[in-house]
């Protein structure tokens, strides 16, 4: 059932066109990945759905009776009460019996008929209105969220920017609606949050609408992609790597298209300067009218082409000893609580170090000591550091970036022999363009203010880098441009992040911090995750599910029934086991084999498309673009094909 109806939509901002002729829909069950640079205008998109902005031309339409849950970048939740009671705002009955409940509460304690009367009511009426169930379900969701039990009973005024981002994604997804608009919804997440919204949101019955930058979360998330443009909506049936890949191609085939339709253009124009007089004067007014109701094939916007002209490169710096630090019995703890001690982490030229582990267990304070950032009456331990070092520290709250001075001063506080022109220059090559170098600091977004701090970080030689979440606010090329970067780097890296495709691609190394205990793993991201997986999760899926297949036969083994009987069942039980396993691989080995005939047809099909793509139209360029879009939804439908016969042949 469809929920949500987008039409034709448009929207600007003093007279210029952000977007226009955004169409899509989204129906229960249906997850979409909404992507595209920074400003081009995804946030504002969301804010048209959810009616907080009015569209200037279009449509967005919610089916009646939708329920809609919005998370916002903003994190607007409200400041009063407890941590519970915000949790379960989405239900206003629940809410007021338990105000009501916790109110008779504190009057019974007087002993009063009258008040413990009140009180055996008002809990009856939180009872009836399902209170102990929903604070069950929001105490669940809490704890995925990091909220330990007693922190339900804090303010929430005591709560930081980041537990409040987690506390209002924990609202939204405790109302469980129809249709689910996230905006960023791991920005302060851990990896072991993200991996549980992951399957929460894999299971989940109603339709969502994703905004991110983490390419493993909508990887493991949407299988659909939306891709917003200025002049419209691109919409893949395919994940979000898969989508990169049949982007590529889709504009590649489009520009060749467009190309080759300016050609004959220019050639029939030419033809029709030189015989609109002469004695083939006919032939070339008969071509001016085929010109005019021409349909003209624009070359194909790219969104990301200006998003890629970031330059993250590291001015040369001098080499640094084979060892770069050696640190003995680090021990730091934070308001009386330890996060770790005994840590000896030797660090060697050239190594890109990965620091992971859950919020707040103090890899920031970590990379901090690391870099002799530490506080000296909380912090034990040493760090000698190697010769030669050119050290550059990124802060992860931006601190090194002053909201008072313009981006050219910023720049001009590092490099003083620049000039205005210079400092422009150089601000170019980090997407800052036009006046926007002169713009005050504290008007720049998230994604502005980060690749400031780069900018400013990559100014002096570095041979030792200490970044603290570097990716947070860039966007996808932002981010895969700075990978480039660092694995192209020649000193030493050492990093904490949560985005696990970012981590991949750079890491050597990885130091997880977790329950007041520190681990060096000699290996990558993709290694380290691998081998900290539950044991029972490296078993093939069938044996797993096997394993926990019948739930009450364990209960029976222990009862007094004679031995042959409990043998007897459990041969049953292996039995109808192996059956069901057969039945599915049989299943699974028919859907591979007409998977491989669709594709072989698919793959004739598309040759021969592609061939007549190439052959000349004659003029007729409306039958061109219909057999170019039939090719595009061809290739796209192989794709998802390919993809499905993929996963069933490696027996997923």
């Amino acid at each position: 059932m469809t929920v949500l109806q987008v039409a034709d939509l448009r929207f600007g901002y003093a007279g210029d066109t952000l977007f226009e002729s955004v169409t899509f829909s989204l129906a229960l069950g249906e997850r979409a990945a909404l992507v595209a640079p920074n400003g081009a205008g995804k946030s504002t998109l969301l804010r048209l759905i959810g009616k907080e902005l009015e569209p200037d031309g279009g449509t967005a339409v919610i089916k009646k009776d939708t329920t809609v849950g919005y998370y916002r970048q903003s994190h607007e939740v409200a400041a009063e009460g407890d941590v519970l009671s915000a949790f379960m705002s989405g239900f206003r009955d629940v809410v007021e019996a338990r105000e009501a409940l916790v109110a008779a509460q504190h009057e019974a304690a007087s002993g009063d008929a009258r008040a413990l009367e009140r009180l055996a009511h008002a809990t009856e009426r939180y009872h009836v209105a399902g209170g102990d169930a929903l604070e069950h379900k929001v105490a669940a969701i809490a704890a995925k969220l990091g909220f330990e039990p007693v922190d339900l009973a804090r303010p929430v005024a005591s709560l930081s920017g980041g537990e409040r981002g987690r506390l209002h994604l924990g609202v939204v997804l405790a109302q469980q609606p129809d249709l689910l608009l996230l905006d960023e919804p791991t920005n302060h997440l851990d990896l072991d949050t993200i991996a549980w919204l992951e399957g929460w949101l894999r299971g989940y019955r109603g339709a969502v609408l994703v905004v991110s930058h983490d390419r493993a979360f909508l990887d493991a998330v949407c299988p659909s992609t939306l891709e917003l443009g200025s002049k419209g909506l691109r919409v893949y049936p395919l994940r979000y790597s898969e989508y990169a890949v049949a982007r590529a191609e889709d504009l590649e085939r489009e520009r060749a298209l467009a190309e080759r339709q300016q050609a004959f253009v220019d050639k029939t124009e030419d033809f029709i300067r030189r015989n609109i007089a002469g004695q083939k004067t006919k032939q070339a007014q008969s071509r001016r009218k085929m010109l005019d109701k021409l349909d003209r094939f624009e070359r194909p916007e790219d969104v990301w082409a200006l998003a890629e002209r970031v330059s993250f490169r590291f001015a040369p710096a001098a080499r640094s000893g084979d060892i770069v630090l050696d640190a003995k019995g680090l021990e730091a703890s934070r308001g009386g609580r330890p996060l770790f001690a005994g840590v000896d982490l030797l660090v060697r030229r050239g190594e890109r170090i990965g620091v992971v582990g859950p919020n707040g267990a103090g890899k920031s304070t970590l990379l901090k000591l690391l870099a002799g950032r530490g506080d000296p009456a909380l912090d034990k331990g040493s760090v000698r550091r190697g010769t030669n070092l050119q050290e550059g520290y990124f802060d992860q709250h931006l601190g090194e970036v002053d909201p008072k001075r313009t981006a050219v001063e910023e720049v001009r506080r590092v490099r003083g022999d620049f000039t205005v022109e210079a400092a422009r220059q150089y601000l170019a090559r980090f997407r800052f363009w036009g006046d926007d170098p002169l713009r005050v600091v504290a008007g720049f977004s998230g994604g502005e203010r980060s690749r400031l701090a780069l900018a400013k970080l990559l100014l002096e030689p570095r041979n030792l880098l200490f970044l603290d979440e570097p990716t947070n606010h860039l966007d996808i090329p932002a981010a895969e441009i700075l990978e480039e970067a660092l694995v192209g780097f020649e000193g030493t890296v050492i990093l904490v992040s949560h985005d696990r495709r970012f981590l991949d691609t750079v890491t050597t190394r990885i130091v997880s911090v977790r329950d007041a205990k520190v681990d060096v793993f000699p290996g990558g991201f993709s290694d380290w995750a691998s081998s900290t997986k539950p044991r029972d999760e490296r078993k093939p899926r069938d044996e797993r599910r096997e394993k926990k297949a019948p739930n009450a036969e364990p209960a029976k083994a222990k009862s007094n029934a004679p031995p042959a009987a409990i043998d007897e069942a459990a041969r049953r039980r292996q039995h109808e086991a192996q059956k069901s396993k057969a039945r599915d691989r049989e299943k699974r080995e028919r859907r591979v084999k007409e998977l491989e005939e669709l594709i072989a047809a698919g793959e004739k099909q598309l040759e021969a498309m592609r061939a007549k793509l190439k052959e000349d139209p004659g003029g007729d360029w409306a039958k061109l673009a219909e057999l170019a879009a039939e090719e595009q939804a061809v290739a796209r439908k192989v794709d998802v094909m390919m993809a499905e016969w993929a996963k069933l042949s490696a027996g997923a």
